[in-house]
């Protein structure tokens, strides 16, 4: 009941949205024919129609049910189509603003005749009226053009340098990826020429670190013979993501919840993945050692805690070099850095670079930075350091602006 009356209030509201901003176009057409009125009327309204008419369909299907590239395209058009009036809006609201002040004056001043004579009808501003729609269209726009970078996977090459690492594993090549969601993929082709990038860096060990799926593990069934192919020397290990627990959409039952994440386990044995759960290994080269540590999801804000450091720890101190393998990165400040400062490297994924930002040499920022502190690339504290990938695969927005898929290479000396 509570779910209806959310997504009734979202309507209603997307609706006096609409309204409102129809008043701006019919202030920049005021000057235009009848017909080209009719025409820009008529497209404004049937673009708001069918947005609004897909939004009520979508709210009352249940996701999973909806095939993936309809559901990834059409949220994107309506969130889309939605941020755009509300940068609009802000223009629009200033000038609103303008004309009250502009009207409050003229009242209290009604006498003077330069003000009434100047300002009597107090139109809207076409000037700020078109920047509204300009910024708002470019946004739009923009978000249109993301969808051709979902697959523009970028290979970051990063050179770690840690004083206790063993020689042995001077120069170990670590292909690290995170986020796949395999349930967002459309373009099988433009998945395997990323998984082939993988190949082609020889990596000698390749670690995962979660969400294999948006949902549910049957998302995997047509990439398995993708992602199976990738090998390593020293093995494939991996690990959960928040997203592989089942937690975010509707189930037959508990049962059927609890069969996924057993079935989604499996896939990781089929693909040739060692899965760490709440665990570690030994890595051994020339006769020297180094501790890989995976945990389940653990996440310092309001995600799911299955993650278990202290458990997958035991039995670690004596070795003089760890890396952990831990979803989202707020687990590093949480507890890593508190608890455990003897684990050397940290790797993360989670936040995706919330696939919307911009890096340049020097400068990076995404609207993710203002939820976690550490959401893409290479952060240090003293002898700590922690890499977060900006995922492999894509979620909602099926695209990418800024912030593009990344496969890390982490080469260790």
């Amino acid at each position: 009941m509570f779910l209806k009356s959310r997504i009734w209030f979202i309507i209603v509201f997307a609706l006096l949205l609409d309204i409102y901003v129809f008043q701006v176009v019919k202030t920049v057409t005021a000057t235009t024919s009848d017909r080209t009125k009719f025409i820009v009327n008529s497209i404004y309204w049937s673009i708001s129609s069918l947005a609004l008419g897909c939004t009520i369909i979508i709210s009352f299907i249940p996701f999973h049910k909806i095939p993936n590239a309809i559901r990834s395209y059409t949220l994107a058009i309506i969130i889309g189509l939605f941020l755009a009036k509300i940068i609009a809006i802000l223009f629009f609201i200033v000038d609103d603003i303008r004309r009250a002040i502009t009207w409050i004056v003229y009242k209290i001043s009604k006498n003077d005749n330069n003000i009434a004579n100047n300002d009597v009808s107090i139109s809207r501003s076409t000037f700020l009226s078109w920047m509204g729609i300009g910024l708002g269209s470019s946004l739009f726009g923009t978000l249109l053009y993301g969808f051709s970078n979902k697959y523009a996977y970028q290979l970051q090459h990063t050179l770690l340098s840690f004083t206790n690492l063993p020689k042995a594993f001077k120069g170990l090549r670590i292909i690290h990826i995170s986020d796949i969601h395999s349930g967002s993929f459309t373009d099988k082709k433009a998945v395997a020429k990323g998984v082939q990038m993988i190949i082609d860096a020889k990596p000698d060990i390749i670690l995962f670190t979660g969400d294999l799926v948006n949902d549910r593990a049957t998302e995997m069934d047509d990439y398995i013979d993708v992602f199976n192919k990738l090998k390593a020397p020293m093995g494939v290990y991996s690990t959960l993501g928040n997203h592989d627990y089942g937690d975010y959409t509707s189930w037959e039952s508990e049962e059927a919840k609890k069969n996924n994440l057993i079935q989604l386990k499996e896939v990781h044995k089929i693909l040739g993945w060692r899965l760490l759960l709440n665990e570690h290994i030994i890595l051994e080269k020339d006769n020297q050692h180094i501790a890989l540590i995976g945990i389940e999801n653990w996440g310092a804000r309001a995600f799911s805690k299955y993650g278990k450091l202290d458990k997958a720890y035991a039995g670690t101190a004596a070795y003089p070099f760890k890396i952990l393998m831990s979803h989202d990165p707020s687990h590093w400040d949480a507890e890593v850095r508190q608890y455990y400062t003897d684990i050397d490297l940290t790797l993360s994924g989670h936040t995706h670079g919330m696939q919307f930002g911009v890096e340049l040499p020097g400068f990076k920022w995404s609207p993710v930075k203002y939820l976690y502190k550490e959401w893409a690339g290479l952060y240090e504290e003293g002898n700590q350091k922690l890499y977060v990938n900006r995922g492999f695969g894509f979620i909602g927005y099926p695209g990418r602006i800024g912030i593009m898929p990344e496969i890390t290479l982490i080469e260790l000396s």
